[in-house]
């Protein structure tokens, strides 16, 4: 079977920046690194991961190209088939090339589909805007807790004069 997938590229722009992708149901998440690298311009010779996504694109699990781990216990692409970790119930991941630059992309599973004959895969279906000369700048919010006053105990730590520190001292 050949799997379409949508890659889209995380920017803060109006712009819409993505690839239409086949491949190989058996091909290795490295294949799948290889056409992504290609198919936006890159060179394929930085540091990447796909992480295994839910539906709100919350990352998970890390499969890295290179094992940097202590132990080797990393997770490789080289070592994964695709259709072990995307298939209709888990239809999501995201991309990371280039650790410094953090290039993020979005990968969804579109469709399965019978595979052509005579064509060639992994194959580029679409491609849908230009890549920027650098990565978009990423904002790392926290998550806002409304419950921020659950050790309020009353105190004005501004009035130095009503502390009672001889008093509440331990």
């Amino acid at each position: 079977m050949i799997y379409r997938f949508r890659v889209i590229l995380d920017n803060d722009t109006e712009d819409d920046i993505f690839r239409d992708l086949e491949i190989r149901e058996t091909d290795s998440l490295e294949d799948l690194h290889n056409i992504i690298t290609q198919s936006f311009g890159f060179d394929g010779t930085e540091m990447a991961s796909f992480y295994l996504s839910d539906d709100q694109w919350n990352q998970g699990e890390e499969i890295s190209l290179f094992d940097l781990s202590e132990d080797n216990s990393a997770r490789l692409m080289n070592e994964t088939e695709i259709s072990s970790v995307v298939h209709e119930v888990q239809p999501k991941m995201i991309y990371i090339y280039d650790f410094l630059s953090m290039w993020t992309f979005y990968v969804e599973l579109a469709e399965i589909v019978e595979e052509a004959k005579g064509a060639d895969y992994p194959n580029l279906m679409f491609v849908q805007g230009q890549v920027p000369d650098e990565a978009p700048d990423k904002l790392f919010e926290a998550d806002t807790d409304d419950d921020l006053d659950e050790f309020e105990d009353g105190i004005d730590v501004d009035d130095y004069n009503n502390l009672d520190f001889d008093e509440n001292w331990n």
